[in-house]
């Protein structure tokens, strides 16, 4: 499988993640962000939409963080990451939905403006990443785990950039539940750290 990848991002971070902690190989391709390669013939050809992370699975093609971690998660990572219950699959399918909204526009954008100086404002990032983590913290208060009493990946979409938050001065500490919570994660067999993290 080709993962194709840049280092410093979040998104493909949690497809790295997880491929790690189901012993999983991928050939990363990276790609160069800063000269625009993601928006040159060849990978639009594969994505449209411009954007990476995308991954290649013989005649497969995937964009989507999110969505990758499903197709993962289904092929080879089996019912432990990925429940065959419905009302589980809904239960993980929440988080997802977490990534990509609340966590995009909170800790991700925050970062974006610390750190590549993205033109958001950082006030508003600051504020709704505090709303979706004083919920996740106070979910996390009586759960060990996101979903389904178990590592799913919902811990491998949220993780990625609550645990990179503080590039973007979001304070992650003052949330003790989500601290435990990040330890439990990194004490999984197969966890990778964030570059530079």
């Amino acid at each position: 499988m080709k993962l194709y990848d840049l280092e410093l991002s979040g998104n493909c971070y949690k497809v790295r993640l997880f491929a790690s902690l189901i012993h999983t190989p991928l050939n990363i391709i990276p790609v160069n962000f800063m000269q625009g390669e993601h928006k040159q013939s060849k990978l639009m050809k594969l994505n449209p939409w411009g954007e990476i992370p995308i991954l290649e699975d013989g005649n497969i093609v995937l964009r989507d963080g999110q969505a990758i971690l499903v197709y993962l998660a289904n092929k080879y990572g089996g019912e432990a990451w990925w429940p065959s219950e419905a009302h589980l699959q809904a239960d993980v399918m929440q988080w997802l939905s977490v990534a990509a909204n609340e966590i995009q526009h909170g800790p991700n954008k925050a970062r974006l403006i610390k750190k590549f100086a993205a033109e958001y404002d950082h006030t508003q990032c600051v504020l709704q990443s505090n709303k979706i983590l004083t919920l996740i913290d106070s979910h996390l208060m009586n759960n060990h785990w996101l979903a389904a009493n178990r590592p799913t990946i919902a811990e491998c979409a949220i993780y990625p950039y609550i645990s990179i938050a503080h590039e973007g001065d979001v304070e992650v500490d003052k949330y003790p539940h989500i601290k435990a919570w990040m330890k439990r994660i990194e004490q999984l067999p197969g966890y990778i750290p964030m570059p530079d993290n």
